[in-house]
């Protein structure tokens, strides 16, 4: 009596893979397998991690109780001129007229390529830490573009907006989550208000 193979062929590829499946344990008693050792020259470094990170913030009154410093002015040719402080730590020591000195961002913190650059003559409310290394004090925006409100005409009416679109605050003193993404804005007089609330 002749066998036709072609019948009898998926029926061996089908048991060779049972055989082979069931070799290999159920997942109940199965242990993860180490992964292949890779040689030296195959081996790829990990990127560095970033060396900061920057923290978003809500609302301005999480901005103005995490500032060491918050002032209105400009840059000038002395550095960071200060028409306004609106909060200040007890020792800071700054005071209207003033001059201090903004430092960047470290260049490894994740986002660093994506801030603005204050420009000379624009008026802006700026969220400082003091940078406590520093031989002389200096100060730097909060988490970026976060800490930085440009400023429009003046008086309690001037029009205060985020400097960014995306590293925006969403409220006064709550988040509004519909308005994420889009940029804050609000009025001088208003950020003056949250700055002298205790």
């Amino acid at each position: 009596m002749a066998v036709d193979l072609r019948r009898t062929l998926p029926w061996w590829a089908a048991a060779t893979a049972v055989v082979a499946l069931s070799a290999c344990g159920t997942a109940d008693s199965a242990e993860p397998a180490a992964a292949p050792a890779t040689s030296g020259a195959a081996a790829t470094t990990p990127p560095a991690p970033a060396r900061g990170k920057l923290r978003g913030y809500g609302t301005v009154q999480q901005l103005t109780e995490a500032a060491d410093l918050v002032v209105r002015g400009e840059v000038g040719s002395a550095g960071f001129r200060v028409d306004e402080v609106l909060r200040a730590r007890s020792d800071s020591g700054v005071r209207p007229g003033a001059s201090i000195t903004l430092a960047r961002l470290d260049a490894g913190v994740a986002d660093m390529a994506n801030m603005s650059t204050i420009e000379a003559g624009q008026p802006v409310v700026l969220y400082l830490s003091q940078d406590a290394g520093a031989a002389t004090p200096t100060y730097r925006t909060l988490s970026g573009d976060f800490g930085v409100f440009d400023v429009t005409g003046s008086g309690d009416d001037a029009v205060a907006s985020t400097r960014s679109q995306a590293m925006a605050v969403t409220g006064l003193h709550t988040e509004d989550a519909t308005a994420s993404g889009h940029g804050f804005r609000t009025t001088l007089g208003q950020l003056r208000a949250v700055a002298q609330r205790p």
